[in-house]
């Protein structure tokens, strides 16, 4: 019995923890699957010879729960990681919905009058209430969803006499938003930096927009020591409409100042939007179901334990 009893905890405690700890690359390697199918098929062996032993009916059903809930845990757990899609980070632009394979539709809100308020993103799946996400992980049933801040640059643009101008995005996933997402990379001074780029119609202009850390900023006033700006700075590169060069064009906006370059006045504001991550998980109704059996199964055996040898008949 006891060595029936810890496989079937050992698998049961190795597919909780990828609902606990979720998103470890270790849950989709071969060995841990390996692992959780031999627990599962060393459980069904070993439930099935302890049935054959069991001294009453109660202490037989009580095998056969924890033998079902652990096995089926396991097969959870490795259909997960043989089966399950990469994990992946979901990055969307203000007022975009965003359509995920096998997730659903994860609405991303527009920027209310408080920048610095929690901002909340939702799922829409068909059958299914919206679910809302936020900071703290939630689990939607075979996957967990949770909001991972990120650095974005809301940028304002003006002509010389101060009217506003429009901004677009011809390469972004919103045409006219003014909120740069920054996914692409290079490399300035040898710094790893995220950049984006955006349009100004109506002056000509084509703008490139890099983000600097406050300590990279730092770096680049030539003031190291300096803590720089607050939540970094913001390198305005503008070309125009057929992306050449103009002159005496680069410069930098720093705590939101505004700054002047080709010919109109520029003003970065970094902010912080969600980002999702979608992370695979063990189905939570599976795990849900062979846990309750396995700790009833487990519960009602200590109680058989604790009945003396002459009274068990009775009990049974």
């Amino acid at each position: 019995m006891s060595w029936f009893l810890a496989t079937a905890l050992v698998a049961t405690a190795g597919v909780i923890v990828e609902i606990l700890s979720p998103g470890r690359p270790s849950y989709h390697t071969g060995w841990y699957n390996v692992v959780l199918s031999a627990l599962a098929i060393l459980v069904v062996v070993n439930g099935r010879k302890e049935w054959k032993t069991g001294r009453s009916s109660r202490a037989r059903l009580s095998i056969a729960a924890i033998a079902f809930g652990a096995a089926a845990m396991a097969v959870a757990g490795v259909a997960n990681g043989l089966f399950a899609p990469d994990d992946r980070n979901v990055v969307g632009a203000p007022g975009e919905r965003v359509r995920v394979e096998d997730v659903g539709t994860l609405s991303f809100p527009l920027p209310g009058e408080d920048r610095n308020g929690p901002v909340v993103v939702t799922l829409d799946r068909p059958l299914h209430a919206p679910l809302e996400i936020g900071a703290r992980a939630r689990n939607a049933g075979s996957f967990i969803l949770r909001g991972v801040p990120r650095d974005v640059v809301d940028v304002e643009v003006r002509d010389l006499l101060g009217n506003r101008l429009t901004v677009t995005q011809p390469n972004g996933s919103v045409f006219l938003s003014p909120v740069l997402l920054m996914q692409a990379r290079q490399t300035i001074a040898g710094m790893d930096v995220p950049f984006d780029s955006f349009n100004v119609p109506a002056a000509r202009r084509v703008v490139k927009a890099i983000l600097f850390t406050p300590a990279e900023a730092a770096v680049l006033l030539h003031d190291p020591g300096a803590p720089g700006p607050q939540r970094g700075a913001v390198l305005f590169a503008v070309d125009d409409e057929n992306d050449r060069p103009l002159p005496h064009a680069i410069v930098m906006s720093a705590g939101g100042a505004t700054v002047r370059a080709g010919g109109l006045q520029l003003r970065a504001d970094v902010t912080s939007y969600p980002e999702i991550e979608v992370v695979w998980s063990p189905n939570l109704a599976v795990v849900a179901i062979g846990t309750l059996l396995v700790v009833s199964g487990l519960v009602v055996l200590g109680v058989g334990a604790l009945v003396p040898r002459h009274n068990r008949a009775h009990v049974s």
